[in-house]
């Protein structure tokens, strides 16, 4: 199935995209185009937008205004049907331009002009699957033309592409529950700047100085934006720390260096502690305290921190997606650990184990009781993080996870 590139289009910013007669495609897309919401578009795995003429045509029979370049697609196509395409599918364009097909790209409130009474939804992968704009890679850069050919090839991994939109969704979920500490944490009175942008995440904060509190999120999607997220800390004067897989400036050291585990919540295997007289069960609201008296005593947490994770933990205790589970000996805590279900996602974070009760299995019984909670919520992926060559890395390999992503924290001080 090869096409052609029928109309290669550029703005500013926004929508429409108007023609040009050429253009250069870097890394990061086309010369001389850029977003206007760039956190949720944009980066190195959505450098390229694609939509084919056909599924333009398709719309426009059911009464849509929309016309090559309106709803902000780089290269409009003739003669493939892109939306059916498998991530990971590389397009060889012209005489060196080599894209790869990364996922769809989500409708947006910029196109609605283009649809009859606003339904962007028309052109949804979840609605409308032969019709969706589809993001690309540049795998090799080149000048693009009305008129190219366009020659279809397949995958060259497909698990790695497949990977990277797994990643996608652990992304989106992480940033979702990073940033919901720390508004459960500014809530409480606690002194912290929180700034979230799409894809884009950071906070810094006076009073609590570790990184759980002073990070940024974002890098992996987003490394055009580097310097948005040094110039943050810059503003507030203090040190951050970037989550990123790679360097994001020259010369910093890596620090936390951790890897991101998945799996199949059905292939993980059951655990119990070792100890019969052991139990696993979800907190009630009420029990937020003793959960969190736990989590700060295993993990030495003093100071303000231990103030804020314990005001934290009441106000998020039975809200929407948040789960607090607990391991007790004789009706005493031993353990805690949280899980958090977000787009069927489970994310199984905090965890912490009393040293008197560590050696004894509670830590991988609170993976498998996260996991069948995850279950129940109809999650279809369950996903950790953990330092590298840690006993919980260990523990999630032992029970089925398995591996997909390093990454680590990257400190940048503004004052040098």
């Amino acid at each position: 199935m090869d096409g052609r590139v029928l109309q290669v289009n550029v703005s500013p910013g926004g929508v429409p995209k108007l023609p040009v007669e050429r253009a250069w495609v870097g890394p990061l897309g086309l010369e001389g185009d850029r977003q206007k919401h760039d956190t949720v578009h944009g980066g190195p795995h959505r450098a390229v937008a694609l939509l084919a003429i056909e599924a333009i045509e398709r719309v426009q029979a059911d009464g849509h205004p929309i016309e090559p370049g309106s709803v902000g697609e780089n290269l409009t196509t003739s003669g493939i049907e892109l939306a059916t395409l498998a991530p990971g599918t590389r397009l060889a364009i012209g005489e060196r331009l080599i894209l790869e097909i990364s996922w769809p790209a989500n409708p947006c409130d910029l196109i609605v002009g283009s649809f009859r009474d606003g339904k962007s939804g028309r052109i949804s992968i979840l609605t409308h699957p032969s019709d969706s704009r589809m993001y690309a890679r540049t795998l090799v850069e080149g000048e693009v033309r009305p008129g190219d050919e366009i020659r279809v090839m397949p995958p060259e991994d497909p698990e790695a592409a497949a990977r990277q939109i797994l990643l996608e969704r652990i992304d989106a979920v992480t940033l979702d529950s990073e940033v919901a500490l720390w508004r459960t944490a500014a809530d409480a009175g606690v002194s912290i700047d929180v700034e979230e942008h799409g894809e884009l995440a950071m906070a810094s904060s006076a009073e609590l100085r570790s990184s759980a509190f002073n990070r940024a999120l974002g890098h992996r999607m987003l490394p055009n934006l580097t310097d948005r997220m040094l110039a943050f800390y810059e503003k507030a004067g203090r040190p951050g720390w970037i989550v990123a897989d790679r360097s994001p400036w020259p010369g910093p050291e890596a620090e936390s260096r951790s890897i991101v585990f998945v799996a199949d919540p059905a292939s993980v295997a059951s655990a119990d502690p070792t100890d019969p007289d052991v139990t696993v069960r979800e907190i009630e609201p009420g029990e937020a305290d003793a959960w969190s008296r736990v989590l700060v005593e295993a993990s030495t947490i003093d100071g303000p921190e231990r103030r804020a994770w314990i005001e934290a933990t009441r106000r998020q205790v039975g809200t929407g997606g948040h789960h607090r589970l607990i391991a007790e000996q004789a009706g005493e805590p031993i353990g805690v650990a949280g899980l958090f279900t977000r787009r069927r996602v489970g994310l199984l974070a905090t965890t912490a184990v009393l040293p008197a009760a560590r050696g004894r299995g509670i830590q991988r019984a609170l993976i498998a009781a996260r996991v069948r909670l995850a279950i129940e919520r109809r999650c279809n992926v369950v996903t950790a993080s953990a330092l590298v060559d840690s006993p919980s890395a260990r523990n999630l390999e032992r029970m089925g996870f398995r591996p997909i992503h390093e990454q680590a924290l990257y400190r940048f001080d503004p004052a040098g």
